[in-house]
């Protein structure tokens, strides 16, 4: 397979994971009262009417409150959506074969701190992919330093185990326990854009999750890098 049709496919599965982001906003899944359980599963039925979605490749997350501090492998306690609440979003729709990943924060009323929470975390998102596209030679364990910086700098702690992960498509290649290499991860040296055998390269997604342990609140945010 070409390079540019790959990208070109992992685009278009990013602009659709957009589109069902927007449905779930157009539909207001996300609204206090509701269990966190309970938007899940309004996401999976919107996702398979609106866009013919059957499979997520990694399991949906929907986190709010305190579960907000909690990285993706664990498994909290179902809560439910508050007013003046914060919450993240993070899908894997598979779209023709093709994986997206996509997150997403969102503040329920105007609690100022959550409010700056979300703001800081977007805006630290797209300085960093602006930043690790013009170094070509940037590593994996580089970028995820670089991602602890931006939550320190910000006043918030970093949360996450790792920073990203490489996304192609479906199902792309997997490591055993303790492996990183296809992980943004502070262990792995691996270049981002090396070149691999044939000229193939692999495609990485950028993951941020910052939070404040004492206010028990984070934020998370995720999209398509390189």
């Amino acid at each position: 397979m070409q390079l540019n049709e790959k990208w070109n496919n992992l685009q278009v599965a990013e602009e659709k994971a957009l589109l069902l982001f927007h449905e779930i906003e157009q539909n207001q899944l996300i609204c206090a009262g509701k269990s966190e359980s309970q938007i899940s599963e309004e996401i999976l039925n919107l996702a398979k009417v609106k866009l013919g979605v059957e499979i997520f490749w990694h399991k949906r997350i929907v986190r709010a409150g305190k579960n907000t501090l909690h990285p993706y492998k664990e498994d909290p306690t179902d809560l439910i959506l508050k007013d003046d609440d914060i919450l993240f979003l993070d899908l894997g729709p598979v779209f023709e074969e093709w994986e997206a990943d996509f997150g997403k924060t969102y503040v329920i009323g105007n609690d100022p701190i959550k409010l700056k929470l979300k703001n800081d975390i977007e805006n630290s998102w797209v300085l960093l992919k602006n930043q690790i596209q013009d170094l070509p030679s940037i590593t994996a364990s580089e970028v995820y330093h670089l991602a602890e910086q931006e939550a320190t700098k910000n006043g918030w702690e970093f949360g996450g185990e790792i920073a990203g992960h490489i996304i192609g498509k479906y199902p792309h290649e997997k490591l055993e326990k303790g492996n990183f290499k296809y992980y943004i991860h502070p262990e792995n040296q691996t270049v981002l854009k090396e070149i691999l055998p044939g000229g193939k390269t692999n495609h990485w997604i950028l993951e941020l999750h910052f939070v404040h342990a004492e206010k028990q609140i984070g934020a998370f945010v995720e999209g398509l890098l390189i």
